[in-house]
């Protein structure tokens, strides 16, 4: 932020600082202090900060979450979950180098457009449009790449200079990356109200309004659903957070709300249902809640599902650089170990099949001679 303003592409008169800030009991929540404090040391102590929270803390004059402006923040949400799954997929397997990344950018500018104005007929169709332009890109696959999600607190998860760059390493060492959707940390957001008046009888109220925000997003995130679907890509759908929360159960609380909370355990056992075993579980240093819901419950994830391969690594200004790439790439070895010798049993099962067929049908033939 401060190099943006130091850049001169902004009249700092006329230019603010927009942070979201959770509430909770994350270092997130603290973000908004932290940046007022660096702007004070940089000499730019008058541009105001505005806090994007919806919890009612640090209110500012001139901003306010209308419906109007929720409704955009979902789409743009909705684009970029998709853009995203777009680009990961088809970047891993495509035939001509750079074609996905060209794709990706044209639809970027659009997809910048269609927020700006567009009618929810024009905002339906162009999630279509997306999938059917990317279906479009040739894909050689006639080499198996295992597949790697990354889970872990989330600004580290998806900001490449936070994670120094893991998707691009991933996908060098001959990975298939695959990112969670972001709609998805939004609804494990809304479910919070409905388990605190589930676990302690509270504010009844606040639970009605979370079940029906979930349930409006569902409605949007409908004919993403549908588009997915019928691509032969074999995209990961969108997240379920009904069908996250029971599964989760098992492994621990529900009550575990702080940071990511129960969802990134989730997220993980989301990942192994839809055959991606090998799961980088990413955390700023001595984040405490996701050292609980990530590093914490990975011995009982292993237990209930001996196929997972999981790497918690640790990103903090102070780490090693080379610890995490060596962690990354022992997982990587570990993904291709497993997927030769998955690929080596199917191998092995389709010629005993084949024999097993061959032998019935000459028995027929015998018979019937």
């Amino acid at each position: 932020m401060i190099e943006a303003l130091q850049s001169g592409e902004y009249d700092l008169n006329k230019t603010a600082l927009i942070m979201s800030q959770t509430g909770g009991g994350c270092r997130a929540t603290n973000y908004i202090g932290f940046i007022r404090k660096a702007l004070k040391d940089a000499g730019f102590e008058n541009i105001p900060v505005i806090s994007f929270n919806v919890v009612g803390m640090e209110k500012m004059p001139g901003f306010k979450l209308t419906p109007e402006l929720l409704e955009k923040l979902v789409k743009c949400i909705i684009y970029g979950d998709l853009l995203q799954k777009m680009l990961t997929k088809n970047r891993a397997y495509e035939k001509n180098k750079g074609e996905t990344k060209k794709l990706f950018d044209t639809w970027m500018e659009k997809c910048k457009k269609l927020l700006e104005k567009s009618t929810s007929k024009e905002f339906k169709q162009s999630i279509y449009d997306i999938v059917n332009d990317f279906e479009k890109i040739e894909l050689d696959t006639s080499i198996k790449k295992p597949k790697v999600g990354i889970v872990g607190e989330v600004l580290i998860k998806y900001h490449p200079f936070g994670n120094n760059f893991v998707a691009d390493l991933l996908e060098k060492e001959g990975a298939e990356v695959i990112l969670p959707d972001f709609m998805g940390f939004v609804k494990f957001m809304a479910t919070h109200k409905i388990t605190f008046n589930k676990l302690l009888n509270t504010n009844k109220t606040s639970s009605k309004i979370s079940k029906l925000a979930i349930k409006l997003i569902d409605i949007l995130e409908k004919d993403l659903k549908i588009a997915l679907s019928e691509s032969k890509k074999n995209y990961l759908p969108p997240c379920d957070i009904w069908h996250l929360e029971d599964k989760v159960k098992d492994v621990l609380s529900i009550g575990n709300q702080t940071g990511e909370g129960w969802f990134l355990t989730a997220e993980m056992i989301e990942y192994i249902e839809h055959d991606i075993p090998n799961i980088v579980c990413v955390q700023p240093f001595a984040c405490l809640p996701n050292h609980v819901v990530g590093k914490g419950v990975i011995k009982t994830i292993r237990e209930k599902y001996p196929e997972a391969n999981i790497s918690p690594v640790d990103y903090d200004p102070g780490a090693s650089e080379a610890n995490q790439t060596n962690r990354i790439k022992l997982l990587m070895t570990v993904a291709k170990d497993n997927l030769r010798t998955k690929e080596n049993e199917k191998k092995a099962i389709d010629k005993e099949n084949m024999t097993s067929k061959e032998n019935k049908e000459n028995t027929f033939s015998k018979i019937e001679t």
